[in-house]
């Protein structure tokens, strides 16, 4: 069996509106300036404390920062975000295609590695009607944070694939780092949160612009016959 393991946020979620709002709430409610934007989207795919404390490196406040309280904080924040009827965590385009497809090839699994909780996933997943799709989620509650390769360890474990049979897609230098950790490889996506310039610099072994270029690339890792050409039979 071949398993797929995804990202979610920035990969398969667009959410970075969210994030960088419950960011800033969190900063203030702790007393301190939040960095700028950029800094606050190059921590996404981190756990929530490993991300505070990247955040905290070079900082006035340096090991003052109140990791707990930030956590805690951005927790309340996003969780009033998300119920909030203004709430915005997009799909991406084509992946729901995408995700469809690949879940009905028989030879293939698909999973979840993310920095979000178990609750947050299942939510988002849920949400979009995407739940269904996945053997095999695994987060920051289950496992050490990205780039610790953990979270795809655990995944191949689950579902007995190969670390040759297993595939990260992600959009952050810690997904592609995770899954070269775990002796597995990972697909960049050019849509998200890091430069694709640093995904590949990262080590990614292929990289892809569109949804609908992932069939593709997983052939080509895999050596397969055209699962892109299976996937869009009738």
């Amino acid at each position: 069996m071949k398993l797929v393991i995804f990202d979610c946020d920035g990969t398969l979620v667009d959410s970075q509106q969210m994030i960088c709002a419950a960011m800033r709430q969190a900063f203030e409610v702790n007393g301190l300036s939040a960095p700028a934007r950029e800094r606050l989207v190059g921590v996404v795919g981190l756990s929530l404390p490993d991300a505070f404390r990247r955040l905290a490196e070079g900082s006035l406040a340096g090991a003052d920062y109140p990791v707990a309280g930030l956590v805690a904080a951005y927790r309340d924040a996003f969780a009033a975000l998300r119920a909030s009827p203004d709430h915005l965590e997009p799909l991406y385009p084509g992946a729901r295609e995408a995700l469809g497809a690949l879940a009905q090839a028989p030879e293939t699994i698909l999973g979840i590695a993310t920095g979000k909780s178990q609750r947050g996933v299942r939510a988002v997943l849920t949400r979009h009607g995407l739940l269904e799709h996945f053997a095999t989620i695994h987060t920051s509650d289950d496992a050490p944070s990205k780039p610790h390769p953990g979270m795809v360890l655990a995944a191949m474990a689950a579902t007995g694939a190969a670390p040759s049979e297993t595939v990260m897609v992600g959009d952050t230098v810690f997904d592609i780092e995770m899954a070269r950790a775990a002796g597995a490889r990972a697909i960049g996506v050019g849509w998200g949160y890091h430069p694709a310039a640093d995904l590949a610099q990262a080590g990614a072994a292929a990289m892809v612009g569109d949804f609908s270029e992932l069939a593709a690339a997983l052939d080509r890792l895999w050596g397969t016959a055209p699962l892109a050409e299976r996937l869009a039979a009738p």
